[in-house]
């Protein structure tokens, strides 16, 4: 039997990982939450919820105890390289063989954007660390339609990304891929790129959610100093603020538009459209 600590647990992809190794044979899976007790709904058959933060040494030590294999997300922080070094050294010390490691599309490029850069710094720590590991690179999720970029009120969404087409991917894809790479061999010192099936706009993208909901749903191409400003005005910090707009800067450019098939090769079947993400979704936006 082997276990399975999964960080980020209730997170976009952290719980999509969880559900894709619920009920799988030969594995049990710890589920990193930030509160064991209120987390009864993930509890059952071979998942247990376990308290974690990465802040609370005693708590990430008890986590890592007896674990064979991690799911390493790290918090959106500026000190997310130090938290996610700690949680490696602890993990090894435990007796840790593999890390999968949740990262992004474009870390391998050195002298990327700042997010991208942080995620590439503790990939080498990982590579120095001498565990096995496998590095997950998706581009942007299907799932910040939902959750951070919905159209308003007006029907509108947002974003300073001209018409810049993405390959976003559905949170599902890469939860599929990751729970290949944590049960199966051959995927250790891989690296993967992960995106959807195709590239699309933002405008595209709002047509489809018009189309599931049966709203109003436009794209409103913002420019990029009333974006900052807007990110400064709802009160997010100006390091946060710089490296939206740095990610928005790749994305206006059209450097997010590529397409890979590694969802197909390492699950077996196509990832998920955004038509067919929005269909299953469509009471998001309504």
């Amino acid at each position: 039997m082997t276990t399975i600590l999964v960080t980020g647990a209730t997170g976009t992809i952290g719980s999509q990982v969880v559900s894709a190794l619920k009920g799988r044979n030969g594995v049990t899976v710890r589920a990193a939450v930030r509160s064991a007790a209120k987390a009864e709904a993930l509890k059952g058959g071979n998942v247990s919820p376990v308290d974690f933060e990465y802040t609370k040494p005693e708590q990430v030590q008890k986590a890592v105890a007896g674990v064979e294999k991690l799911f390493l997300v790290t918090p959106f922080s500026q000190d997310q390289v130090d938290l996610g070094a700690r949680l490696v050294d602890a993990a090894k010390a435990a007796g840790v063989k593999h890390i999968v490691k949740l990262s992004a599309m474009g870390a391998d490029f050195d002298g990327g954007i700042q997010l991208g850069r942080w995620h590439r710094t503790l990939e080498r720590y990982i590579q120095g660390s001498g565990l096995t590991y496998t590095f997950l690179r998706p581009n942007n999720f299907m799932e910040n339609f939902i959750n951070f970029y919905p159209p308003g009120k007006d029907g509108n969404i947002y974003l300073p990304w001209g018409q810049g087409a993405c390959s976003f991917i559905a949170g599902s894809d890469v939860a599929a891929v990751a729970a290949t790479a944590l049960t199966s061999s051959g995927h250790e010192n891989k690296g993967y790129t992960l995106t959807g099936p195709e590239a699309f706009t933002i405008g595209q993208a709002a047509a489809i959610i018009g189309e599931v909901s049966g709203k109003k749903a436009s794209y409103v191409d913002v420019p990029e100093a009333a974006a900052n400003k807007a990110m400064l005005d709802m009160g997010m910090p100006a390091w946060m603020v710089d490296a939206m707009m740095e990610l928005h800067g790749i994305d206006k450019a059209g450097y997010a538009g590529e397409v890979t098939d590694v969802v197909q090769k390492l699950t077996g079947r196509a990832p998920v459209s955004f038509a067919q993400f929005a269909r299953q979704h469509a009471a998001s936006w309504k």
